[in-house]
């Protein structure tokens, strides 16, 4: 049977052995599942030898299944999110080799004629994946999906990799049931959304990539096409928030890399900041539940990047510094001791449970279902239209206006005040972070340098207000105390004088970042 349309897929990755034991799993809350099928599919995938195909965002395979073979072609293959959404013509040959004269659209069909041109086309790689699929069902609202559990390998050449993933493809319904589905499905097994699809995955192997490694994800640029509406440039900022965020979670649950907890609340950060930049054009009632858990997450990463910090760039930098007679074990003893059991702790096992799942499914449904709509707000559909390069200096000056009013007194500014600015000025530079590529490099780069001067001060006081709770944080007794209340002291008294060294600096590089033309006027 012959298929065209626009498919809708959520393509999820989970270990292996976990997505074994999802997929023996038994009923789906809030759906009717069907029984499981199992069947081994062998793909494969077609280009020209310049890959036209992959560059126009075109997948050209062939699939055997069974005895039957079928060939599809997908248009539009990124991946984002962990959603796909390609338009699809799927047509029944007669084997092995290509056959475009079996495609009905003919809008397909010039599409892929005009991509290849002359240029002949020959095998890249394939895929042979043991699938299992369930089919789920809702009648209170009509939706159909697939569930399907594929196991397998990449072939290319003479080299194999193995593949797992997780596929939804809604069939009929709200593309909201596939968030929905997927909650119900994971429950509390970590997940990553899927970067790639399979082809790309397949182009990369071939080309002698090697498996992605847990390593900490920074904040990819944000850019945004001229003339791009405020509700787009919007969605892109929280695409780039979520990417950053689950794959950070996985880094800290894979690993005790500092850098992972330190990401992970950079991401939660630039997604609270991005609600208030966003503010006047959103509807603030949908974007609460969401904000609010990421409040909590980052409270939780953050106690973990403290502490991090704490020890590893504020104590023990020290001991070098110190009198030989002072020993810094016992402090650092108890210090590791609390890092590992209470703030670790807190945060993984947070990080693993179905709260957490919820809550990156229910971003990504916020994010691609447009969940920020207010029904009530007519004037909305307006403000979202407009123009980014408008919104955004409207944006930023607002920003800016909260830092100049605690600038303005920063010589007599009390200790919460100070915090308070540091926070203003890090919403600031993620406000020119997402916005920064509306304007000339030439604006935007002295503005961050004079800038980043001024928050790396707030930041070390910062830290040194984290190395005045020393006392509280040192919980041991016995033999030990005295010697570990001495490296306190010792800590606390020098990072206190580099403090008011470093402070005598501020009224200087906030005069220079005041005085920096403001690239957004």
């Amino acid at each position: 049977m012959s298929k065209s349309g626009r498919e809708i897929e959520l393509k999820l990755e989970l270990e292996p052995t976990v997505q074994d034991a999802i997929r023996r799993g038994g009923t789906v809350e809030g759906f009717a599942a069907g029984k499981a099928v199992t069947k081994t599919l062998q793909s494969i995938y077609f280009d020209t030898p310049d890959q036209a195909l992959r560059k126009a965002k075109i997948s050209l395979r062939v699939r055997k299944a069974g005895r039957s073979w079928v060939q599809t072609v997908k248009l539009g293959t990124g991946v984002m999110g962990g959603l796909s959404t390609p338009v699809e013509a799927e047509h029944p040959v007669s084997g092995r080799a290509l056959d475009f004269s079996v495609i009905e659209d003919p809008s397909v069909r010039d599409t892929l004629t005009e991509t290849i041109g002359e240029a002949p086309l020959a095998e890249c790689f394939e895929t042979v994946m043991k699938r299992t699929t369930r089919q789920l069902s809702r009648d209170s609202d009509g939706a159909r999906i697939e569930l399907a559990f594929d196991t397998g390998n990449i072939l290319a050449g003479a080299g194999t990799q193995p593949l797992t993933e997780l596929e939804m493809e809604l069939k009929s319904g709200s593309s909201l049931a596939l968030y929905e589905a997927a909650r119900a499905v994971l429950g509390d097994v970590p997940f990553r959304y899927s970067p790639f699809s399979k082809a790309e995955r397949g182009y990369r192997f071939a080309e002698g990539s090697t498996p992605e490694e847990r390593t900490p994800c920074f904040a990819e640029a944000v850019s945004f096409t001229h003339g791009a509406s405020t509700e787009v440039a919007f969605r892109d900022v929280l695409r780039s928030c979520l990417t950053q965020i689950s794959e950070n979670r996985l880094v800290v649950l894979a690993s005790e890399d500092p850098e992972g907890p330190h990401q992970l609340r950079v991401g939660l950060r630039r997604l609270r900041s991005a609600f208030r930049l966003f503010r006047p054009v959103l509807n603030p009632a949908t974007t609460q539940p969401l904000d609010a858990m990421a409040r909590i997450i980052a409270t939780e990463a953050g106690a973990l990047r403290d502490m991090d910090v704490l020890i590893d760039e504020i104590v023990v930098p020290l001991i070098e510094k110190a009198p030989d007679s002072l020993s810094f074990d016992a402090l650092l003893t108890d210090l590791n001791a609390a890092r590992g059991k209470d703030t670790r702790g807190t945060l993984t096992d947070h990080l693993k449970s179905a709260e957490v799942n919820a809550f990156l499914l229910d971003l990504a449904a916020f994010t691609e279902g447009r969940g920020w709509l207010d029904p009530e707000n007519l004037g909305q559909t307006a403000l979202l239209a407009q123009p980014i390069e408008k919104y955004a200096g409207h944006a930023l000056a607002r920003q800016w206006k909260k830092v100049l009013k605690y600038g303005k007194r920063i010589e007599g500014l009390s200790v919460p005040e100070r915090h308070e600015m540091r926070k203003a000025m890090k919403k600031m530079r993620y406000g020119i972070e997402f916005f920064g590529s509306l304007y000339p490099a030439d604006g935007v780069k002295p503005f961050l340098k004079r800038m980043k001067k001024l928050q790396d001060i707030f930041g070390y006081l910062n830290d040194v207000a984290m190395a005045e709770t020393l006392p509280e944080k040192y919980t041991a007794t016995g033999p030990q105390t005295e010697t570990a209340r001495l490296a306190i002291g010792f800590v606390i008294g020098w990072h206190e004088a580099q403090c008011q060294a470093k402070w005598q600096h501020a009224k200087g590089y906030w005069d220079a970042t005041r005085k920096t033309p403001k690239f957004w006027t």
